[in-house]
This record gives C-alpha cells, sequence and structure tokens, in this order.
C-alpha cells in the first residue's frame, strides 16, 4: 500500500509540474489587476454564488497559490475543465494574461497565515482524509502544499469543494467535470456522502484566502 501510495504522489508532481512548466511565464500583479474585469463579477463579491451544475458559492481565490490558479485557469483553456464559463474566460486568456492574473489574486489577500498544525479531526473525517491522503499533497495543514500548483483548501467554502471534487468523478460530459487522472482516481474512492464530510471539515479550518469585495465597475 505504502508503495502504491508512493507511486501515485510520484505520478501526482510529475503531472502537475508539466502542467506549469507548459506555462512558466512571469507574473506581473500590477498588469493583473487591469485584466481582471471578467472575474470581479463573480469572485469579487462576498456570498456570490453559481447556478451550474448546481447552487454553490463560486471559490475564494484572493490568497490562492498563483501556481495552481494558473494550473487552473489553464485546464479550462485547453478542456480538462469543462465548466462552461470558465472555459470560454480560460479560452480568451493568454499565457501571460494567465500569468498577471493569477499573480494579483495571490498578493491581494489580508487573511493571517495558517497555523502550521490543526486540531486532530474525528475519527470518521481522519479516516477519509488517510484514505484520499489528503495532505500528502496539500499539507498537514491543508495551506501548504508539497508544492504551489496544489491549491490551498483550508477556510475554502464547504459547498464550492463538493463540488469540485465530485467534478473529478464526472466522465464523458461535454460540459461538465475535470479530466485529472490523479484526482480522479481519488474522488472516485469516495462516495458523495463522505465528499461532503470532507468538504465540510477543510471549510471550517483557518485558511489564508477571502473573498475582497470589488466593484464590477473599474
Amino acid at each position: 500500500m505504502k508503495k502504491l501510495l508512493t507511486s501515485a504522489l510520484f505520478i501526482a508532481v510529475s503531472f502537475v509540474t508539466s502542467q506549469v512548466l507548459a506555462q512558466d511565464v512571469q507574473g506581473d500583479p500590477k498588469a493583473g489587476e487591469k485584466k481582471i474585469a471578467m472575474c470581479i463579477g463573480c469572485h469579487g463579491i462576498k456570498g456570490y454564488q453559481a447556478s451550474f451544475p448546481e447552487v454553490y458559492r463560486v471559490p475564494m481565490i484572493f490568497g490562492q497559490n498563483a501556481k495552481y490558479i494558473s494550473s487552473a485557469l489553464a485546464a479550462y483553456r485547453s478542456g480538462d475543465r469543462k465548466h462552461p464559463t470558465m472555459k470560454g474566460i480560460g479560452a480568451s486568456l493568454t499565457d501571460q494574461d494567465i500569468a498577471d492574473i493569477a499573480a494579483y489574486y495571490a498578493g491581494h489577500s489580508t487573511a493571517p497565515a495558517a497555523p502550521e498544525k490543526l486540531p486532530e479531526p474525528s475519527g470518521k473525517v481522519a479516516e477519509l482524509l488517510t484514505k484520499g491522503a489528503c495532505a500528502s499533497c496539500h499539507g498537514v495543514n491543508y495551506s501548504k502544499g508539497i508544492d504551489g500548483s496544489y491549491p490551498k483548501l483550508a477556510g475554502q467554502h464547504a459547498d464550492y469543494l463538493f463540488v469540485a471534487l465530485k467534478s473529478y468523478k464526472t466522465e464523458n460530459l461535454g460540459t461538465w467535470g475535470r479530466n485529472n487522472v490523479v484526482m480522479g482516481g481519488i474522488a472516485k474512492q469516495f462516495t458523495n456522502a463522505e465528499i461532503k464530510e470532507l468538504a465540510k471539515y477543510l471549510a471550517a479550518q483557518p485558511g489564508e484566502m477571502q473573498v475582497v469585495p470589488q466593484s464590477k465597475f473599474r
């Protein structure tokens, strides 16, 4: 089992690294501030909810890792992530645009640093976290992964985490789902009820992300 987990982690690192190297462009947060008009209407409003494929709060991205934001936008652009709205936005962005936007959002959060260690979760949640080997990639506090390409999870909206994790279980749909061999294999181990338990726990932990209210008319 340990050997299998090590192999899976090696594949995960290789997969994510290859995506990042393909778009290894230096981002300029000042330039990024001028390119986020299409982002503000959802990510710059506290409590804003998306409605497809179900109602959920859009993710907090202020304070998220720049490498992860870049990787996510590139995945929407390539079609590996299939959400129609985000896919359309991704398709409109160049590598430089993506790097600039990621640099802007990564550096614009006033949330305090996450604690190095979190309280021990309940027995059931602990079992699920161990089963998914979540801390192995996302860090023991779920805010400091083994690489910046892995997203911060602590404090993220529970309903978004639930939908995001479910999306890795979805295949062969043109408008919904995420193609990621590593996360797909992990997510498919869990029932939706178990995913909801994981999402609830991660959302309740102190994290470094926040929503910074912004006017849509800048």
